[in-house]
């Protein structure tokens, strides 16, 4: 799975961290960098609260990805449940 995080790069590397692995690419330059993704292999959208991975995950899926899903509830839900996360910068 390739986990691609959409949030800023202050964020990814700020109080709720990022998820080990995964790549930034903040939403704004997603559909210029889709083709740095495996569109054969499946993709996980990742954001602060779910709702700009919401975005990227419909973005991506017309951008011919075919197994997208985005983590509902993003890095707070992630942090909630005391998931591990790297990166982390207060």
């Amino acid at each position: 799975v390739q986990v691609v995080d959409v949030r800023e790069p202050e964020e990814f590397d700020g109080i709720l961290g990022h998820i080990e692995g995964a790549t930034l690419i903040p939403l704004g330059e997603l559909k210029q960098r889709a083709s740095e993704l495996d569109p054969a292999r499946p993709v996980v959208t990742v954001c602060r609260s779910g709702a700009r991975c919401a975005q990227a995950a419909v973005m991506l899926d017309k951008e011919g990805f075919g197994k997208v899903a985005n983590l509902a509830g993003g890095m707070l839900r992630w942090r909630a449940q005391r998931l591990p996360v790297e990166g982390l910068h207060a």
